[in-house]
């Protein structure tokens, strides 16, 4: 881990609520001005006001609904990936009919690749935007950046009529939504070091991934009883109570997203950090990233063993409820019955988690939730063909360790974390996440492309978690981080 003292120049640290600068020895890295004092080190004093807390908790609640409604359970499971848009001649086929079956296994192929190449913009471009929000201290300003486009690709999709014509619109605006929810977490969570202490970080950390969780659930019963009400009367043609339910996604992620901008105090601009221009932020990158590995090996390779094990988690997500509508056969109202079952499970065990992060470490937590997610994950490959049952107890089993999985992943980081490097580490953690967040939806479209049938792209999902999980046994922290 980073251990202080290593190095000899110092800089000016000032907490946000601080009226006058408080000097604090913080060494800085060689040329690159990266820190080797721990954030969370410079916070273990400071009393943190529960506003500031649950304003920063509140923006994984705005963003839930693109995660959960338009990305995993509603638009895109059951619209995008739906008959609507197949030929009118396959669409009429009965829904047991293998050339209908391909078909749709094609838009789900068509969604994994649209989703993996968002990712490999999210890969290259992630850290150097985290580098630059440290440099200047204007996270909040990135982090409103990044909201405000991942809502306007959700108004957007109000155009993506039901027609084959519309299918690659559609499947671009939410992966243009999929790299803005991305930069904006980079910002979010690299703020979770200003509102938590050595001894909170993982309670907080579970409270914003729990809340997410909750408020995809309250998104997904507003959606259940429009449908239960016949959409209010509006008419269906044309997939309009979709393209609606979209735009009120998009209100919702501004709405809530103001408290964070509003409560939460910017942080002040890295001292000792060069400013350069976007290119040129890529060579300080590569010099951070060499000293880094060489100074904190152990971090160096958890960025690797967790950028693997959770684009594993993302793809349960990603896919869950393409799963459930085409593999196992769910209609409208089981998908959505189990989205909202699924984030309620995910939000209490996110929660409750938090507490284990504190006493026993997030490396613990990471591996008990990953051998969950293994398991449970490939019960459900090996027993597809036994009814929608098999769905519903090893699909919430898998949302149950996913939560956890991601919530320690962060408070692990978090508590590593250089000060004043907040933003680049996150945004590297971005990164690493995302150079290799195209193999869980390149897995799922090839095997769903070699064997025919869409649970085949379960498998390839397992894999990635489990290879994921080989890896993270091999990361040792200090005892201080776990």
């Amino acid at each position: 881990m980073f251990h202080s003292g290593r190095y000899a120049s110092t800089m000016n640290a000032k907490t946000p609520d601080e009226p006058s600068a408080t000097t604090k020895s913080v060494p800085t890295m060689a040329n690159t001005g990266a820190v080797a004092t721990v954030g969370l080190d410079l916070q273990a004093d400071k009393v943190v006001p529960r506003k500031q807390i649950w304003s920063w908790a509140l923006w994984d609640w705005s963003n839930q609904p693109y995660n959960t409604v338009i990305l995993t359970f509603i638009f895109t499971a059951l619209y995008l990936l739906s008959d609507a848009f197949l030929p009118a001649d396959i669409a009429a086929l009965p829904d047991d009919d293998p050339v209908k079956e391909r078909a749709l296994g094609v838009l789900s192929s068509g969604l994994g690749y649209a989703i993996g190449a968002a990712g490999l913009i999210i890969a290259v471009v992630a850290p150097v935007i985290g580098q630059r929000s440290d440099t200047s201290g204007n996270r909040k300003g990135w982090l409103a950046a990044a909201t405000i486009v991942v809502a306007l690709s959700m108004l957007a999709l109000f155009f993506v009529e039901a027609d084959p014509r519309f299918f690659l619109l559609g499947i671009s605006l939410v992966a243009i939504g999929s790299v803005f929810s991305e930069f904006g977490g980079v910002n979010y969570n690299a703020m979770l070091v200003q509102i938590s202490t050595p001894k909170t970080v993982g309670k907080i950390s579970g409270l914003g991934w729990g809340l997410g969780y909750i408020g995809g659930i309250l998104a997904l019963v507003i959606v259940v009883v429009a449908y239960s009400l016949d959409w209010f009367g509006i008419p269906t043609e044309d997939g309009l109570p979709f393209r609606l339910v979209a735009v009120g996604c998009a209100i919702w992620s501004i709405v809530f997203a103001i408290p964070i901008f509003v409560n939460v105090p910017s942080v002040p601009p890295t001292a000792a950090r060069e400013k350069v221009n976007f290119f040129r932020s890529y060579v300080v990158l590569v010099h951070d990233i060499r000293r880094l590995f060489r100074e904190s090996r152990d971090t160096f390779w958890f960025l690797i063993a967790s950028a693997v094990y959770r684009d594993g988690l993302a793809g349960v997500f990603a896919f869950g409820a393409a799963i459930a509508a085409v593999t196992f056969g769910f209609g409208f109202l089981e998908v959505v019955a189990f989205g909202i079952a699924a984030n309620l499970i995910a939000g209490v065990s996110t929660i409750i988690s938090g507490r284990f992060d504190d006493r026993f470490g997030p490396r613990s937590v990471i591996l008990t939730a990953l051998v969950g997610l293994v398991v449970s994950g490939t019960a459900v490959f090996l027993l597809h063909d036994a009814g929608k049952v098999v769905f519903w107890i090893g699909g919430l089993l898998l949302c149950a360790f996913v939560g956890p999985a991601q919530s320690a992943s962060r408070s692990l980081l978090a508590r590593v974390t250089p000060a004043g490097r907040e933003g680049e580490i996150f945004g590297l953690y971005a990164t690493t996440g995302r150079a290799a967040s195209f193999i869980s939806p390149l897995l799922w479209g090839v095997f769903i492309s070699i064997f025919g049938f869409q649970y085949w792209g379960i498998l390839g999902i397992v894999l990635v978690l489990a290879v994921g999980l080989v890896l993270m046994l091999f990361v040792k922290v200090a005892p201080k981080a776990s």
